[in-house]
């Protein structure tokens, strides 16, 4: 296909900063050709930061880290007017979200009034201040983290922040081969620095428009109906899968399609999304405490399973 040595540059090109973890490069690559947002959760030291970094170093975007706090404000991450007294006049100040890519580091750790600052600009890629609407640049994507271990000082996302993110991936530590290279190779340099851009964001944005002509057949989006219908009826979640979930992983099979070299869906692309794209937007009615992402993946997985696939 047209697209595919320009997306296999891309992901050679961060796995030179980010070793061994091309699952989670290609997840990631879903989210940004999809032109939506991922969360990154796991324990800190693992490279979610860096992962959010290699993206923007290689796509040639303009990069924003933003430490999530308690006392961080809404106009810290969209801006504010700001009174100019040589002209008289106010003048819109632009906020740390416009940027390509937005690593929301932390992003549990600063107050609810705060977090929904970023729903707008997540859903609609714009943000309103005093009456006026800004538009973001592109392409836009915000890679937030979070440690789900820790629960002291923290707010936990609440549902409508989390349906704006197409996937929730958990990194996790790197085998030994690539770990003992990471040390090896920090010894001397850190790779990041040393990254040059693959894309431009012409081309990122040219390749997001590519992935709307990938068809889905509709025997692809009965598969996808029946998953989502089995979250809803399933004994163990409290709540099923919206139809924005729905929308949500048709639009993250449709990327990966195009990152695999085809103009088409196949029923594999919706079996390996599936739980990334779902265990985020459900509620179990039981809660295990300190274990409620594994658990509620492995509720999706066995859900998945259980339904036949199209041939």
């Amino acid at each position: 296909m047209k697209y595919t040595k320009l997306i296999d540059d891309l992901e050679k090109n961060i796995s030179l900063a980010v070793f061994g973890k091309r699952n989670v490069i290609r997840r990631c690559l879903v989210a940004l050709f999809a032109a939506e947002h991922v969360l990154l959760e796991d324990v800190p030291g693992v490279g979610k930061t860096l992962i959010a970094q290699a993206i923007a170093k290689s796509i040639s975007g303009d990069f924003r880290r933003l430490q999530f706090t308690p006392d961080l404000l809404p106009a810290d991450i969209v801006g504010s007017s700001i009174y100019d007294a040589g002209i008289r006049e106010f003048y819109f100040s632009r906020g740390a979200i416009f940027a390509n890519i937005l690593l929301a580091d932390e992003i549990n750790r600063t107050t609810p009034r705060t977090q929904s600052a970023m729903l707008e600009a997540m859903n609609e890629h714009q943000v309103s201040v005093d009456g006026t609407t800004y538009l973001l640049p592109k392409p836009f994507m915000v890679i937030a983290t979070e440690n789900p271990m820790e629960f002291e000082g923290t707010y936990p996302l609440p549902e409508s922040q989390l349906d704006r993110f197409l996937l929730r991936i958990s990194v996790g530590y790197p085998d030994r081969e690539n770990e003992l290279n990471v040390l090896q190779t920090h010894q001397v340099a850190r790779p990041i620095d040393s990254l040059m851009p693959v894309l431009s964001s012409h081309q990122v944005v040219e390749i997001q428009q590519a992935v709307c002509a990938v068809r889905v057949d509709e025997t692809i989006n009965r598969y996808i109906l029946d998953l989502v219908d089995t979250t809803r009826e399933s004994d163990e979640l409290l709540v099923g899968v919206s139809t924005r979930g729905a929308i949500a992983l048709s639009r993250a099979v449709q990327a990966h399609a195009l990152i695999e070299g085809r103009d088409f869906v196949i029923p594999d692309d919706v079996k390996l999304l599936s739980v990334a794209v779902f265990s985020h937007r459900v509620m179990p009615k039981s809660y295990v405490h300190g274990n409620q992402r594994q658990a509620i993946e492995a509720i999706i997985e066995r859900l998945v399973e259980s339904i036949p696939v199209p041939v």
